[in-house]
């Protein structure tokens, strides 16, 4: 069925971990591996263990910073088996992440043509952002540490779509969870649930009434 006018989405919210990188769910249980203990344990500690959920709470929030979380966090993995140095813990989780290109094409395809993008991002550790210029990929960049707010509270997004000049009602949230297009839709943001960027293009095209523009061409060797 042809999109209607009043359908049609302008502006895009986008996730970064999971989304613009290489999968976090992957990422960390491949550290869990690492530590020879059951592969899954730093995601359920942090999904169900609630000292675990608060200091990422804290963390994601700028109520505490990377050092006291490394610090609580490390010693929740030392509790449940894994002898874990506290230092540089986040790093070391997140090392296994790379940036998708595919994704980083798709953003500046979208601005290309007039689709203005906010990164709505829930913070974790230090150097996460590292070798992404962040005005290259996004127009507003919203951070939850440095806002004080974190995914998926619907004030969050009210921050970026304010910032990007837009109603809710006119914006698209790619995300990898879906707790966190859920806390979009609250105020009327259209979700995309992210898994490939291949995917995501195309929902984004056949969806949303956003124009799918072409992908980018290979430079000449």
């Amino acid at each position: 069925m042809p999109h209607t006018v009043a359908e049609a989405r302008s502006a895009v919210l986008v996730d970064f971990g999971g989304v613009i990188t290489s999968s976090v769910l992957r990422a960390f249980t491949d550290f869990g591996a690492s530590l020879g203990v059951d592969p899954r344990l730093p995601l359920d500690l942090l999904r169900r263990d609630q000292p675990s959920r608060t200091l990422l709470a804290d963390h994601e929030c700028g109520r505490i910073g990377t050092e006291a979380f490394e610090r609580g966090f490390a010693e929740r993995l030392r509790v449940h088996g894994a002898e874990v140095a506290a230092e540089g813990l986040t790093a070391r989780m997140q090392a296994g992440m790379s940036i998708d290109q595919e994704m980083v094409a798709l953003l500046g395809d979208l601005r290309a043509v007039g689709h203005p993008v906010a990164l709505v991002s829930n913070s974790f550790g230090t150097g996460t952002y590292d070798g992404v210029d962040l005005a290259a990929v996004a127009d507003v960049v919203v951070i939850s540490a440095e806002v004080g707010i974190r995914k998926p509270s619907r004030r969050i997004y009210a921050l970026a779509c304010e910032r990007l000049g837009v109603d809710p009602e006119q914006a698209v949230m790619i995300d990898d969870l879906q707790q966190n297009l859920d806390g979009a839709a609250r105020i009327g943001i259209r979700g995309v649930l992210h898994t490939s960027a291949a995917e995501t293009r195309r929902r984004l095209a056949e969806r949303f009434g956003i124009s799918g523009p072409p992908r980018h061409r290979a430079r000449p060797r």
